[in-house]
């Protein structure tokens, strides 16, 4: 029996969904949902590309309540920009929970994948950082940076911004960037120390190999978000650091272990047990507890998120897209 699929573009989805509060709640309800143990989500599917400096990962989730799910595939492509080709593209496909028919094509290049990751830095600092944020600290000057920052304002709202990047005049643009899409006031960092003696509330966004917080940056009272180590063999936070810290939290303890900030923590030897994201969520772990505490929350980007957002925008649609008849 033939059935409808709605087909959007970028700029479509641009002009469907952006990032605000509901868009955080639904990617909250789906770490809530990987919590209670009946969500079914397989590994990531993760392929390494060295000779042509790319990486390919796919991932899915079905949720039992959500009438879909998502499979998406995300390409990264460093030398894109050579080309005068974004680094980053990728899609969605959401598949019926029922009779596994296509039900939509999101042709989005990444962007509901960049819109679910800071979601997830926000659903992060709604339950482990401090009540009230100052200030808050960006190492990155990429758009995650750009988008971490306005999810964290949104729970968090901060006055001031401090950010880090290796290239300056990067930072300075981040810096601009953020300050106009938050009012905050926005600074520019010398190194990570710096940002984060500053803040209260610190965002990841590298694709570092050499870790850039180390154990005598923490201080009492911060929360640190990393979501860079998407891969083996980056890191962001040094593994001694997190015999320092009060609590450690992951997306996916698997994935984690696999290819996180606590793949190097367990190198390093750090045998604590972390609680999901999902578990802080649902109240079946603690979130922070008092002010002074010294908290992360290891982020690797999960099918669930995915399915989350897909079956998000589906109900935000209206008449945009394209439908067509298979």
């Amino acid at each position: 029996m033939a059935h409808d699929i709605r087909i959007l573009t970028e700029s479509e989805l641009r002009g469907a969904v952006t990032l605000d509060l509901p868009l955080i709640d639904a990617i909250e309800a789906g770490f809530a949902a990987l919590a209670g143990g009946a969500v079914v989500m397989p590994p990531v599917l993760s392929m390494a590309l060295p000779q042509v400096h790319g990486e390919v990962d796919v991932k899915t989730a079905y949720v039992p309540g959500l009438e879909g799910f998502a499979i998406k595939v995300s390409p990264g492509f460093f030398d894109n920009p050579k080309r005068g080709l974004p680094s980053l593209n990728g899609l969605m496909v959401l598949l019926s929970a029922t009779t596994g028919q296509v039900r939509a094509v999101f042709l989005d290049n990444g962007y509901l994948t960049d819109l679910r990751t800071a979601a997830a830095g926000a659903v992060a600092a709604r339950h482990l950082a401090p009540p009230v944020v100052e200030t808050l600290g960006i190492l990155g000057t990429g758009v995650q940076a750009r988008l971490q920052a306005r999810a964290a304002h949104l729970v968090r709202p901060f006055a001031n911004c401090i950010l880090w990047g290796r290239d300056f005049a990067k930072a300075s643009r981040c810096a601009e960037d953020i300050a106009k899409s938050t009012g905050a006031i926005c600074r520019v960092a010398a190194n990570p120390a710096e940002v984060l003696a500053a803040s209260q509330l610190v965002v990841t966004t590298t694709p570092a190999t050499v870790p850039l917080i180390t154990p005598e940056m923490l201080h009492p009272g911060l929360h640190i978000t990393a979501m860079g180590s998407d891969q083996a063999g980056k890191a962001e936070v040094a593994g001694a650091a997190f015999a320092a810290m009060d609590m450690a939290v992951c997306d996916d303890v698997a994935q984690c272990e696999a290819f996180g900030e606590l793949r190097g923590a367990r190198a390093a030897g750090y045998a604590g047990q972390p609680a999901s994201l999902g578990q802080v969520v649902t109240g079946t772990a603690p979130g922070r507890i008092s002010d002074g505490q010294v908290t992360l929350c290891d982020l690797t980007g999960t099918g669930v998120q995915d399915t989350a957002i897909a079956s998000f925008v589906i109900g935000c649609l209206g008449d945009a897209g394209t439908v067509i008849r298979n």
